[in-house]
């Protein structure tokens, strides 16, 4: 059965369901405080020892990014306030954990495996596949929302973690809220999910710029170096591997696009696969997305500021990966081209194995191949892009700007 096909036509100008108007209407108002945040987490935890204090200042810049968009409505407002409040608390409890058990500083992080790559440029679809082979440890939706647990959490539901259920009934409403989400990027509970989380604890992650047009924010994280963020993310790594191996990883974000060298840095052994497709692709696919989601998120939707904003944030993704590619170990580092991919996904998996130093054996095929049938692209429906109708882009004009990207990797070309 073909997928059914979904076309957006109100991106600009939506019309909205009683469920989306109740929703807004029932955000609470927030300050954009940095005291605020720091109370409520501390309230929520029963902890307060945040360990290392510059991530204030990053915090703050955050919070006046967001009262600087004077079209973010009440609940994208709300819906900010409370992811900082949410990583202030999981920075509580990590710190909380880390002074319980120093030894978890010496857990080792053992030859990850690392995929960088543009978003919407298949990077979850492949990094859902390999997660697969149970020898690898791999970041779960849930797990990320909450990485460390609460001591005194109490269970809601027999047998499943209290985290897994709050993030399970969050997401459950929030489909509901926005329905064809899921066409466009599923958030299941138990999908792999990006460990750009992991960042977020340091509050050094462009996650705000999916949910808002924080540009004070994106220009601090452009001029100051990455590579102290990515040791605080590897410490919730530990952690994690701490609280339950094995301690190989599999992980994924498209950030680390742009920063390959802090990412090796941190990560000196790891196997590192970075994702290619044509950016004109990725950017319709993840503009129409965020503008569906800005529905609920924004008073008003300027549908020409929206693609202008990705369009330069995927400029500064291609520029720095072509800069710094060639610095990447060689024996370490695979290209993977989206149409090549597409075309022989399992001939690619074996390629990643190979270079990770993994035998591919028939229990990790077997699951891989369980996972394919499983989960074919477009269940949820395929849904029509359309950057230069929606979007007003000049597609000549962004395919020049682009050309130092494809000059570098052969990419197809998906958009006429």
């Amino acid at each position: 059965m073909s997928a059914k096909t979904i076309r957006i036509n109100d991106l600009g100008n939506p019309t909205l369901s009683e469920l989306q108007r109740q929703a807004i209407a029932n955000a609470p108002e927030v300050t954009m405080d940095e005291t605020a945040v720091l109370n409520e987490a501390r309230n929520a935890t029963g902890l307060s020892d945040f360990g290392a204090e510059d991530f204030r200042e990053r915090l703050r810049i955050w919070l006046q990014s967001f009262d600087e968009d004077h079209d973010l409505g009440p609940l994208g407002r709300a819906s900010l306030f409370g992811d900082a409040v949410r990583y202030a608390g999981n920075r509580l409890r990590l710190e909380d954990l880390l002074k319980r058990h120093p030894e978890i500083i010496d857990e080792p992080i053992d030859r990850p495996i690392i995929i960088a790559g543009l978003p919407r440029s298949g990077t979850t679809y492949l990094v859902n596949i390999l997660a697969a082979d149970r020898r690898l440890r791999s970041m779960t939706l849930w797990e990320s929302m909450e990485p460390v647990p609460a001591a005194d959490d109490k269970v809601i539901v027999p047998g499943e973690d209290p985290r897994y259920t709050r993030t399970r009934e969050a997401w459950g409403q929030f489909e509901q809220i926005l329905p064809l989400m899921p066409a466009m990027h599923e958030m299941a509970p138990d999908h792999v999910h990006e460990d750009i989380e992991l960042q977020a604890l340091d509050f050094s992650t462009y996650l705000p710029e999916w949910l808002a047009r924080p540009y004070r924010w994106r220009e601090y994280y452009h001029t100051h170096d990455q590579t102290p963020h990515y040791a605080y993310g590897k410490k919730v790594l530990q952690a994690l591997t701490w609280l339950q191996g094995p301690n190989r990883w599999l992980m994924k974000s498209p950030p680390h696009m742009e920063n390959l060298l802090p990412l090796r840095a941190t990560y000196p052994d790891a196997t590192f696969v970075i994702t290619h497709r044509d950016p004109l692709a990725v950017l319709q696919s993840a503009i129409t997305m965020i503008a569906y989601g800005d529905r609920i998120r924004r008073q008003r939707i300027d549908l020409k500021e929206l693609a202008d904003y990705w369009i330069e944030r995927i400029e500064g993704l291609l520029r720095a990966c072509v800069r710094d590619r060639d610095s990447m170990p060689k024996a370490q580092t695979i290209d993977v081209l989206f149409h090549e991919y597409m075309a022989d996904q399992k001939s690619v998996i074996r390629r990643i194995y190979a270079m990770a130093d993994m035998p591919m054996t028939k229990d990790a095929e077997r699951h891989i191949d369980l996972h394919l049938s499983a989960n074919p692209r477009g269940r949820h429906g395929r849904v029509i892009y359309d950057l230069e109708n929606d979007f007003g882009v000049d597609i000549p004009a962004l395919r020049e700007r682009f050309g130092f990207y494809y000059d570098r990797f052969p990419v197809q070309q998906e958009i006429v």
